[in-house]
């Protein structure tokens, strides 16, 4: 269990494009403490999984179990980025795919 909570951290100080140094200072652990956790190691306190998911705006429902709340909250983040008109295009391509892909 470690070792996965350790690789989410991980995973989500580089989707946010940090160093350990700069990730754990936002944290207020150190860099080596952060890289203890990341490979599984040793856990965050309760303490620093708040700071943790207020930071991230991450559930620790994700951070501790999976479950994947991250997904819904990278989609808007990526679907923030496109305009209306684009989202109704690769909706509308999607549901052809749909349509294709049962038909097979």
């Amino acid at each position: 269990m470690k070792e996965e909570i350790g690789k989410r951290i991980r995973q989500i100080r580089e989707d946010m494009g940090m160093t350990k140094e700069k990730f754990a200072k936002l944290l207020g652990i150190s860099g080596q403490y952060l890289g203890v956790v990341e490979h599984g190691k040793s856990y965050l306190s309760i303490e620093k999984l708040k700071v943790l998911c207020d930071l991230t705006n991450l559930s620790a429902d994700y951070i501790l179990f999976g479950k994947d709340n991250y997904l819904i909250s990278n989609t808007q983040k990526t679907l923030s980025e496109f305009s209306i008109e684009q989202i109704e295009t690769g909706c509308n391509v999607l549901q052809h795919l749909a349509v294709f892909l049962k038909c097979k």
